[in-house]
């Protein structure tokens, strides 16, 4: 996986992590076109440092979903419980999180840090959806 470029100094020195290249394009194409753009990772970041990480790139996201949450939680819960956050397409490069999508009824698409292509499969995949729930 490519990594977008680091933030500016300061910022360099505070956000270790970097999204991957064409997310920030990725995620402002798909909000101008109507969808909400739902940030979820198990980690135990917390919902400011992400904010403020996509903010850096300058990218908007809608809802921010970290293992923070989940700390407290005594249900045992598969992570990306789909009637919890109202998943419509949930894109991950782990390959549990497909067999997760089938049995818990949520669509998936698996990163592959191969192709190159994936920002046009994630945009193709996103639209079919959005025209089956017209």
């Amino acid at each position: 996986m490519r990594p977008e470029k680091e933030p500016a100094f300061p910022f360099n020195k505070m956000y270790k992590d970097r999204l991957r290249l064409g997310i920030p394009a990725l995620f402002r194409f798909l909000e101008i076109n109507g969808f909400d753009i739902w940030v979820y990772s198990s980690n135990y970041y917390s919902i400011d440092y992400i904010k403020s990480l996509f903010k850096k790139y300058h990218t908007n996201v809608t809802v921010i979903v970290t293992g923070t949450e989940k700390k407290n939680n005594k249900a045992i819960l598969p992570q990306k419980l789909h009637s919890k956050y109202r998943i419509s397409l949930h894109i991950d490069d782990e390959t549990i999180v497909f067999s997760l999508g089938r049995q818990y009824g949520y669509n998936t698409y698996q990163l592959d840090a191969q192709d190159d292509d994936w920002k046009e499969k994630i945009l193709a995949r996103a639209q079919q959806i959005k025209d089956n729930s017209l």
